[in-house]
């Protein structure tokens, strides 16, 4: 159990984050949490302590490797390290070529993977160190295949999905677990902006809290959920005939 484990949770100020931390609060662990935006993060670090959790609030953006080393030294000054790091920060968007923004996809790239990478630089020599350690970033079922209308996105979560894999392979042996998470949709901020019926099985993101967290207690190496959606897009859709999937995918493309 997570009683007194020292955890960071980047983008905790809403949505799976906020869910994490709070649930984390309940089973008495020390929480770091990151975000951009000051007034949301305290109301997240607020709720925590609430919930019977010790928090230590850092304001920043993780693309931002100064304020990533700045939060890590704080982390290591008040705990001397981390046992988890749960790296969640993400953001989406409607993406599509026949409009192409580039500026748009490199900001998508820099938060869902360079926001990974840089916190991957900043914790992994410490847990080597220390023989222990568990790191947790978020994917999505959407990294299985290229999404009409979420280009950018996908990618991003591919390219995380893949990075984690690597890493994972590359720490055998260090006493650091790598666990990659890949939800489905969870009500927050992020698919508020959608179209309900373009979320199926959608979930609660209380109950995603704790499917995330109970796969990270038992070092999962991939935890996916809901079950429904997860067989669609890993088995079925990640498996149909690339002509095919182009057939029933572009139906779906936003004109």
């Amino acid at each position: 159990m997570p009683q007194g484990r020292r955890v960071l949770i980047t983008g905790a100020t809403s949505g799976i984050g906020r869910g994490l931390a709070v649930e984390l609060g309940r089973r008495g662990a020390r929480v770091a949490i990151t975000g951009r935006r000051e007034a949301k993060l305290m109301e997240t670090a607020d709720a925590v302590k609430a919930a019977g959790g010790e928090c230590l609030p850092l304001l920043g953006d993780v693309t931002r490797t100064a304020d990533v080393t700045r939060h890590y030294a704080l982390i290591r000054e008040r705990w001397a390290g981390l046992d988890w790091a749960i790296l969640n920060a993400g953001v989406g968007g409607a993406t599509n070529a026949r409009k192409f923004n580039a500026e748009q996809y490199h900001g998508i790239f820099e938060t869902n993977v360079g926001g990974v990478v840089n916190w991957l630089e900043a914790v992994i020599p410490d847990m080597i160190a220390a023989r222990q350690g568990t790191i947790a970033a978020m994917t999505s079922l959407a990294a299985f295949r290229g999404l009409p209308n979420t280009g950018a996105y996908s990618a991003s979560k591919a390219a995380v999905l893949t990075l984690l894999e690597s890493t994972r392979l590359e720490l055998r042996g260090t006493g650091v677990s790598v666990v990659t998470v890949c939800p489905g949709f969870i009500r927050s901020e992020m698919t508020a902006k959608n179209d309900p019926k373009d979320m199926a099985f959608i979930m609660d993101t209380e109950v995603a809290a704790r499917r995330i967290l109970r796969g990270i207690e038992r070092k999962q190496r991939l935890v996916h959920f809901p079950w429904h959606m997860s067989f669609l897009m890993r088995y079925l859709v990640h498996n149909l005939p690339g002509v095919l999937y182009d057939r029933v995918a572009a139906k779906s493309v936003r004109k």
